[in-house]
């Protein structure tokens, strides 16, 4: 690598698959429109235009990008210390650090002024509060219920309705689901209809429809989790989506 970062981006024009790899250097995720998802060991993570993520160099994942999606990467070089933790990690995509990433991707830099750059991109590097990360548990007993809920996040059956049909108490399932992913069943449910929730909110599908595909009787309704989940409102995310592809597009067409 001529520098220790080095991005680049690209409308992704099918939907493509990332079949499980590692890279020699660290990498940052994140898009300028659209969501996508990769998944490291048994954890999912969903990748916006707010939450971005930070991959340390040599772990093994994989991950899914929709078609239309305006992906970013950037590839960061071990040559110095990294402000973030050893493990992979949400980062925020402030407003600065996307006009950092945008210089840095999109303009060509004197040697001084790409070291500034970069120097200033990796001292504001921060983790998200709010990360889209689902964890997959791999207990035999809670399979039914997580191809379930992951294939049709709709899904009403009820912990009591799970109990009947796995022959096990609702407690047993309660605490199973602790155990393997620190998350409730409620809490668990809830995160996997907001991961499915921003795809679909990043489609541009009309909130009446997104409600219904993941499971909720009223917009109130599904606009308090998502809220609780995202630290956004469903509005919320669509502007900051909107804005982050205008800007995108303005700094192209520069």
């Amino acid at each position: 690598m001529p520098s220790r970062i080095l991005g680049g981006q690209e409308v992704i024009s099918q939907d493509t698959v990332w079949e499980e790899h590692s890279h020699p250097t660290h990498e940052l995720l994140w898009n300028e429109r659209g969501a996508s998802t990769a998944r490291i060991g048994s954890r999912m993570w969903t990748i916006t235009s707010r939450i971005g993520l930070w991959i340390p160099a040599g772990l093994p994942h994989s991950g899914f990008t929709p078609a239309g999606t305006w992906h970013c990467a950037a590839q960061l070089s071990m040559a110095r210390t990294l402000p973030l933790a050893p493990g992979p990690i949400a980062v925020e995509l402030t407003p600065l650090l996307r006009l950092l990433m945008d210089r840095l991707i999109h303009q060509t830099l004197s040697e001084r002024s790409q070291a500034l750059t970069e120097a200033m991109i990796l001292d504001v590097l921060t983790p998200c509060e709010h990360q889209l990360a689902l964890p997959i548990p791999e207990h035999p007993l809670l399979t039914p219920i997580v191809d379930a809920v992951r294939a049709d996040p709709a899904d009403g059956t009820s912990l009591a309705q799970w109990s009947h049909r796995l022959g096990v108490s609702t407690r047993t399932i309660t605490r199973s689901f602790e155990t393997e992913t620190g998350m409730t069943y409620r809490t668990w449910v809830a995160t996997a209809r907001a991961q499915h929730a921003v795809e679909l909110l990043a489609r541009q599908v009309p909130l009446e429809q997104v409600t219904e595909s993941v499971g909720y009787r009223s917009a109130s309704a599904f606009i308090t989790a998502f809220r609780r989940i995202t630290g956004l409102t469903p509005g919320q995310f669509r502007r900051i989506e909107a804005h982050s592809s205008a800007f995108s597009a303005r700094t192209l067409s520069d």
